[in-house]
């Protein structure tokens, strides 16, 4: 089984997932800190996340990623959206973007309070 490791500047996490899992759903198995603002259905850009390694591995990009992907902040080369992309059977290294991180605080408003209380949200730049 592929390993997915999410990085961000608040954890590291890594989970074990079957090939075809979407690396949203891979994250949502491993509480790693990717949002989602549209609930996975590439509706939004805010699960963007850049893939480390392991992107010539992934699911090939369809038209409707690349259009949603383009409405996206600091858009890379090796940038996907993670409700869109699935793991095929290599190892993958994602680092979640500013963007998904801030939406993931949106979204999740006792997580975001209880890291503001511990000094460690909004991020220092």
């Amino acid at each position: 089984m592929p390993k997915v490791t999410f990085k961000s500047p608040l954890a590291e996490v890594a989970v074990d997932v079957p090939p075809g899992t979407t690396l949203l759903d891979a994250a949502e198995k491993g509480e790693a800190q990717v949002g989602h603002s549209c609930g996975g259905v590439c509706g939004c850009s805010t699960c963007h996340v850049w893939i480390r390694k392991g992107f010539d591995s992934l699911s090939e990009q369809r038209d409707d990623e690349m259009d949603r992907l383009d409405m996206g902040f600091d858009v890379r080369p090796y940038s996907r959206l993670s409700c869109q992309t699935e793991v095929a059977s290599e190892d993958v290294t994602v680092e979640i973007t500013e963007e998904s991180l801030v939406a993931f605080m949106d979204e999740n408003p006792a997580i975001r309070r209880k890291l503001e209380s511990e000094g460690k949200w909004p991020l220092k730049k």
